[in-house]
């Protein structure tokens, strides 16, 4: 096995904190090929589907990636802009806000990337990059505000897989949930007070999230909990009553029961249920993507409006809001109060005093 190492590394280099903040990532393009070879990855992942793996290797690629690479791919056409995937470019956003502000505070002691747990960026490629600058302590916030195996779980893999090429690690601090963090329960509420002062105030908030396979409740994943407590603490900072609220599940796939109730099939019985009026909002998801810009945005309002409904709108997800933009630094924060950073300036004079004696000293012997 070859250690990878940090060829941009000197030992004269000052010790600096890593942060890499991570997503789940997205195709390089919205064409078949590009999304058949993410597929590819993303359902390979034995965290993501729990199926023996050779029942799930025949379906995989004897069946799913025969079809859903087409359907994906022109659905992935409806939300591409220049810059690429809207995942792509607000994770990039988010992580340039939080490069921002740790520099205001910490200079260049902190760095900052952002890599995907599927597709491009790699987790590797972070990694190199923080450790090329320098990054001896290094922390990870995976951007899943609830804790689920096939998410976080599935991104601490990835960090370790790429650990057992390496001959040197370094301090390692891993972000799991933040769920019911104040300042980010603080956050979605605030998105959504702010919609409604634009827009009124609904009959009913749909707090939709993505869901899961019930079997991975059933075997101890704390995620159908963590979203539950999460919608419970919004409508309380929001002083909603129980009937004015609602927690669903959406982008199920496959035949087996998935976490419940299903986001499409609510949306498509409340108004004869007397709901014409909802708002829907996607406290999970960190970025506005596909499930949420064509999947909520579209198809979803479909639903409802077919089924009767006269009221539809969906709240953009926090993505690089300066709210949101806060509450990742102070995740962030948390994590470095022990690990010092005032010292480096001592640090830095002291390698520049051995660099320039050294310096003076092969003069002398050259003399």
């Amino acid at each position: 096995m070859a250690y990878q190492g940090s060829p941009k590394f000197t030992h004269h280099q000052c010790d600096k904190i890593g942060v890499l903040v991570t997503n789940l990532g997205t195709p390089d393009a919205p064409t078949t090929s590009a999304l058949r070879a993410y597929l590819r990855q993303f359902l390979s992942d034995p965290r993501v589907v729990e199926v023996p793996r050779f029942i799930w290797w025949l379906i995989l690629n004897l069946i799913i990636l025969r079809i859903r690479p087409r359907r994906s791919a022109a659905a992935y056409r409806t939300v591409w802009t220049e810059r690429g995937s809207p995942l792509l470019y607000h994770t990039a956003d988010q992580a340039a806000g939080i490069r921002a502000a740790l520099e205001r505070k910490y200079g260049d002691d902190v760095v900052v990337e952002f890599a995907m747990r599927y597709g491009n960026p790699s987790i590797s490629k972070g990694l190199q990059s923080l450790f090329d600058q320098g990054a001896r302590k290094l922390v990870v916030l995976p951007l899943y505000p609830h804790y689920s195996a096939a998410t976080t779980g599935s991104t601490f893999d990835a960090i370790a897989h790429d650990f057992t090429q390496r001959r040197w690690l370094p301090e390692f601090r891993f972000i799991n949930h933040y769920h019911d963090h104040p300042a980010y329960i603080k956050a979605v509420a605030t998105s959504i007070q702010r919609h409604w002062d634009e827009h009124g105030k609904p009959q009913k908030l749909i707090l939709s999230y993505h869901g899961v396979p019930l079997k991975y409740l059933l075997k101890g994943d704390p995620y159908h909990c963590e979203c539950h407590k999460t919608s419970r603490l919004i409508a309380e900072h929001l002083g909603l009553e129980k009937d004015a609220y609602m927690t669903t599940f959406q982008s199920r796939f496959g035949r087996e029961e998935w976490l419940q109730p299903y986001t499409d099939e609510t949306l498509k019985h409340l108004p004869e249920q007397g709901v014409h009026s909802i708002h829907v909002v996607c406290p999970g998801f960190s970025s506005d993507c596909l499930e949420t810009i064509e999947e909520i945005g579209e198809e979803n309002r479909e639903y409802f409006m077919e089924a009767g409904g006269k009221e539809y709108s969906y709240i953009p997800a926090l993505n690089a809001t300066p709210e949101h933009i806060d509450v990742l630094v102070q995740l962030i924060e948390s994590n470095l109060q022990d690990w010092h950073l005032d010292h480096n300036e001592d640090q830095r004079h002291a390698l520049a005093s051995a660099m320039e004696t050294e310096h003076e000293q092969r003069k002398g012997r050259s003399n």
